[in-house]
């Protein structure tokens, strides 16, 4: 009678174990289960957040299944007290262990913000405030911008460099742009390093300037490097730029969308009409392409261009004042055409 009772209990705590070992077997399977999403799913990590709290916001959400299984995972591994605040996005397909293990690297969303070729720092400054990625800090004003990142005395304008930049939630308009102004000053100092001996430039600034007057002419890349000759040929020979875009920067809000004769005449420090040699300041954010292109500029005879009637962003380059005066009136006739076509 007692050995029936001992192997009956033998037999009780045989199936527990079994049972146990069928719980702990499911509860590791599901660790690598695909969590229950859709589509891409946002959530923060607050500083200080205990990964209890953390599971169990994921199980309010739906998203863990079974938190407590993820829970004791977390602890037996010594994880749990790992995690990395920030903000995460957990994909379709995703598990609880490869979500624990981007917690524990602190592999946190990265948010973009785009600086385009050619803006100006007041564009640039407009855009920032639009991304709701970015915490706003800065005035709308660039005035005194260039302190709040450690470069007094500096003028804003032309010192970010154009692309990409990719940071994490909560990153300050303050942290975005140090990072653009370091871009910059990295391909500026390369491209003057590794520029072309015969460029008539005494210093990296003034390369920088030629390089934001060159973007703002055209925008077909492969004619950035003529541009740059053309404008370097002027300079050489002391003949004034008369470049239009300098022009528009310096007339500021009061330009109407059209270069009128009056504003050619109009003396100013950014009226290369008026005056030789380079405006004070880059009149534009220049990218890479555009300084390379001052630093290396296309040996050239040409000092003179004018839009090409192709309307593709390109231009059509000439050696002689007469031949300009061909081009443009080749131009003008086009855009007669083009006028009285629109018009019938």
């Amino acid at each position: 009678m007692r050995a029936r009772r001992i192997f009956a209990a033998a037999a009780l705590l045989l199936g527990g174990l079994a049972i146990v070992a069928m719980l702990v077997m499911a509860g590791l399977r599901s660790l690598d289960q695909p969590l229950n999403v859709s589509t891409p799913v946002r959530f923060k990590v607050l500083p200080g957040s205990r990964f209890a709290r953390v599971a169990a916001e994921l199980a309010e959400r739906g998203v863990i299944s079974q938190p407590r299984v993820w829970l004791l995972y977390a602890r037996l591994k010594g994880l749990a007290s790992g995690i990395k605040a920030g903000e995460y996005e957990i994909e379709p397909g995703a598990t609880p262990r490869s979500l624990l293990h981007k917690m524990v690297i602190g592999q946190v969303l990265l948010h973009s913000f785009t600086i385009v070729d050619g803006w100006r720092v007041q564009d640039m400054l407009a855009a920032i405030k639009k991304n709701p990625d970015i915490t706003a800090t800065l005035p709308d004003s660039p005035q005194g911008l260039m302190d709040k990142l450690g470069a007094p005395g500096t003028d804003s304008e032309g010192q970010f460099l154009p692309e990409t930049y990719r940071f994490p939630s909560g990153t300050t308009d303050v942290d975005v742009l140090k990072q653009a102004h370091a871009a910059l000053a990295r391909e500026l100092d390369a491209a003057w390093r590794g520029r072309d001996p015969s460029v008539p430039l005494r210093n990296a600034e003034e390369l920088l300037i030629v390089a934001s007057i060159v973007q703002k002419e055209s925008g077909v890349p492969q004619e950035l490097p003529k541009i740059a000759g053309l404008y370097l040929n002027r300079l050489r020979i002391g003949m004034r730029l008369q470049a239009d875009p300098t022009v528009i920067y310096g007339l500021g809000d009061r330009y109407d969308g059209e270069l009128h004769t009056v504003d050619l005449h109009a003396d100013g420090p950014y009226n290369t009409y008026t005056r030789a040699g380079l405006p004070p300041t880059p009149i534009a954010l220049a990218g890479a392409p555009a300084i390379d292109a001052a630093a290396h500029p296309e040996s050239t005879d040409a000092l003179y261009f004018v839009a090409s009637p192709k309307n593709d962003g390109s231009h059509v380059f000439s050696v002689t004042l007469e031949q300009q005066n061909a081009a443009v009136a080749r131009y003008v006739a086009h855009l007669r055409e083009k006028a009285s076509e629109v018009s019938k």
